[in-house]
């Protein structure tokens, strides 16, 4: 499964091949976080955007004279 790969920890090049269950587990896991923590990232950016669209849409909704008001003034 992970013939001859080898990873590079604080500029330290080890052999997946000589961790120990335990060694292996950890990385596993350090691993899984890591790709968790991007995805997150990305989750919140296209959050983080589509928060500021709505409220900008709000504000601009808020800031245009309603038709009603508009059709008033002309009669």
């Amino acid at each position: 499964m992970t013939d001859n790969k080898t990873v590079t920890i604080n500029e330290v090049e080890y052999r997946l091949d000589d961790f120990t269950d335990k060694q292996l587990m950890l990385f596993n896991h350090v691993n899984d976080l890591e790709r968790k923590i991007k995805s997150s990232r990305f989750n919140m950016d296209q959050l983080l955007v589509g928060r500021d669209t709505f409220a900008e849409l709000l504000v601009k909704s808020l800031e245009e004279k309603p038709e009603e008001d508009s059709e008033k003034e002309a009669a």
